[in-house]
């Protein structure tokens, strides 16, 4: 079982949506990269469990994401996942932050970053895939396309 980090990468019109203790937070229309950590016993099968929600919505919010992910107006496009044993998850949101606005305070209860929700107004695929290589990382990118309430991406 492997072991490692991932981005999942999220398309959506502009909402609010209610995050747990964040409170109501705003969202733009574009595309939202989500960066986390798969480094405990599950190791990846952490993003399998993200997925899953997407697609089924039949589970209680956990984490931050998984408001998002449970939202009907949010749809998973694709996951970029790569296997390392090295705590990398706050330098790949550091190396996204770089290219555009993140939500404060999102997904990194845990850390001193900003935010591990970064918004792009287009698909940031090669801007991911070259953050990943940067960190010296072979990503893998599954595609999802999971339909938001009106099936449209």
């Amino acid at each position: 079982m492997d072991k490692g980090i991932y981005c999942l990468v999220l398309k959506n019109p502009a909402c609010t949506v209610r995050v747990g203790a964040l409170g109501l937070l705003p969202f733009a229309a574009g595309w939202h990269c989500y960066v986390g950590s798969a480094l405990g016993p599950g190791g990846l099968v952490r993003l399998e469990r993200h997925l899953h929600l997407a697609a089924h919505r039949d589970r209680r919010p956990k984490w931050h994401v998984d408001y998002l992910l449970a939202d009907p107006l949010f749809s998973v496009t694709y996951a970029v996942s790569a296997p390392t044993q090295d705590r990398l998850e706050c330098r790949l949101a550091a190396a996204l932050a770089r290219g555009g606005p993140g939500v404060e305070k999102f997904g990194c209860s845990d850390c001193e970053c900003p935010s591990h929700l970064l918004h792009r107004s287009r698909d940031p695929q090669y801007e991911i895939i070259g953050a990943f290589a940067g960190l010296g990382l072979s990503p893998r990118i599954k595609t999802i396309i999971t339909p938001n309430a009106k099936g449209i991406l």
